[in-house]
This record gives C-alpha cells, structure tokens and sequence, in this order.
C-alpha cells in the first residue's frame, strides 16, 4: 500500500470504530487532541467597526482541522471522504463546512452521515477563515490564510474575504446586503487580536435576530393540540438562568425531542430587565 494512503486510511478505521462504540486506548486518543474553537459573543448593534476586519457569517457546520483530523466543534471526527481530507495542507484550519445560502439542512445531513457520499461532498466547501495556531494577530493570520490557500488548488478549500469597514452606516449595508442575498449576517475580528479558545470579546457576530445556545434540561408536557407530547423545552444557559423554548418546535420535534443534556441553538430579540430572552424560538440542535 502507498504509504501517503496510510493517515487517510486511519482516520476511516477510527470514524468507522466511533460509529460501532469501539474503546480506543488513551495513548491512541491522547496522539491527536482537538483544537478548542474561538467562539463569538453577540455584536452591539450600531457599534463603530473600526479596528475591526469583517466578513460573511456562513450558515454552516463549523469544522476544525489539526493538521491529522477533521473535527466537529464537539471534537469527534467529521466522516469526510478520503479524497476530501487528503487536499487539507499540514497547517490547523477553523472554518465552516459550507453548501450554499440557505441549505444548512442538507448540509447537516451530508456531513453527518457516518458512510460519507461522494456526490453530496462534492458540493461541500470548507470555508476556512482561520489559523489557529498561528501566533500572530489576526490581520497576519488572514493575510497568511490567503496565501496558503492560494496555493492549494482551489475548491473545497476557500478563504474567507475580510473587508475593513469605514462607519457604523457601511456595516449596515453590507449587513442588509448579505441578508438580502439569503445571508445568515456578518461576523467580525479584531485585526489586532491573537486566537484565543472559548467565548471572546474579539470575535463577534452581527445577525438581524440574535442566537445562542442553551442546555436541555427539562420537558414540558404540551396542552392543547400539543396533548400527548411535548409542549415546550426547559433550557439553562451558561450564566444558569432557565427559561421554556415552547415556539419554534416542529410537529416531529414535539414527537421526538431533544434528549436531556442536548445543547440547542434558540433566537431571540435583545433580553428582559431579568437577563431573559424576549421571544425565544427553537431553531436546532448543536452538534
């Protein structure tokens, strides 16, 4: 066997152990620790985007590449092709695997699907937008970004655009424009801030109507026309406060809901004087 198929044929047999609930030992799983994502704070709206380089915020399935494995934000493998993983260089990429506006649906279930299909990943970008072992400010991350993946051959892999903004006014029409176009919103980087895991400041996200995550931690029984199945999610974010998602749910999500421990993404418009969300809506489960 050609030795270059070797790394791809191991990240198969591992996928496809996880798929059956193999135990692999510690020293095997210790060999290739997954990246910890930088992850967005909610942006002020009207804030001034000086400082800042901005860019589209892609509705897809965020994915992280070690240089061995491509993972889930959860960190299990994302059960790509072979011929998918062969074309990412050796450097850490954090991206968006990526459809097209609007398609986050099938996109879900092509790269959960633990028998990857050629012909639905064939569609499949990774939209990187970063380096995260790269020490260095972001400015030279993305420009150094550019570069390496100019060399890379083009599709799947695809560079993010970063653009400066002069006001408040130009970021709101470039908001209104990739929202127009079926844009999900903007996200935003600190030019000056190095990669830092977990919840930042320097890292923000611009939507029309704000998101965030909570944890399941209850079921409410429904009443109604919603007897006999669940009625509403009870949630707890991460400052522990605990609120119903009852709008939002699907007729089969009512049927067969998120599991206790589940993290789900909910919408919402700005918060009560309490911390609360106003008008929160179910949209998914996180992976």
């Amino acid at each position: 066997m050609d030795d270059h198929l070797l790394p791809a044929l191991s990240r198969r047999i591992f996928v496809a152990g996880l798929a059956l609930g193999a135990t692999w030992p510690a020293g095997a799983r210790s060999a290739f620790p997954p990246l910890a994502p930088m992850l967005a704070r909610e942006a002020s709206p009207g804030m001034t985007p000086d400082g800042w380089l901005v860019s589209e915020k892609y509705d897809g399935v965020r994915a992280l590449w070690d240089g061995s494995w491509l993972r889930f934000r959860s960190g299990r493998p994302v059960p790509a092709p072979d011929w998918f993983v062969a074309l990412l260089p050796a450097q850490a990429l954090d991206g968006e695997l990526w459809l097209a506006r609007g398609r986050f649906d099938a996109l879900s279930a092509t790269v959960r699907r633990e028998s990857p299909r050629d012909e639905e990943w064939r569609q499949v970008r990774y939209m990187v937008f970063d380096l995260p072992r790269l020490e260095a400010p972001f400015e030279q991350r993305t420009a150094k970004l550019q570069m390496l993946l100019s060399r890379a051959g083009g599709l799947p892999l695809v560079a993010v655009g970063q653009q400066r903004m002069d006001d408040a006014a130009a970021l709101a029409r470039r908001m209104d424009e990739v929202v127009a176009a079926g844009g999900e919103g903007l996200m935003l980087h600190r030019a000056d801030a190095l990669y830092a895991a977990g919840r930042s400041n320097t890292l923000l996200k611009l939507k029309p109507v704000q998101d965030a995550e909570a944890i399941v931690v209850g079921h409410v029984p429904g009443r109604g026309r919603h007897m006999g199945r669940l009625g509403a999610l009870r949630v707890r974010t991460d400052e522990g406060l605990e609120f119903r998602l009852g709008t939002g749910l699907s007729d089969l999500e009512r049927e067969r809901p998120p599991p206790l421990g589940a993290v789900v993404t909910y919408t919402y418009r700005g918060l009560t004087p309490a911390g609360l969300p106003r008008f929160a809506s179910y949209l998914r489960v996180r992976e």
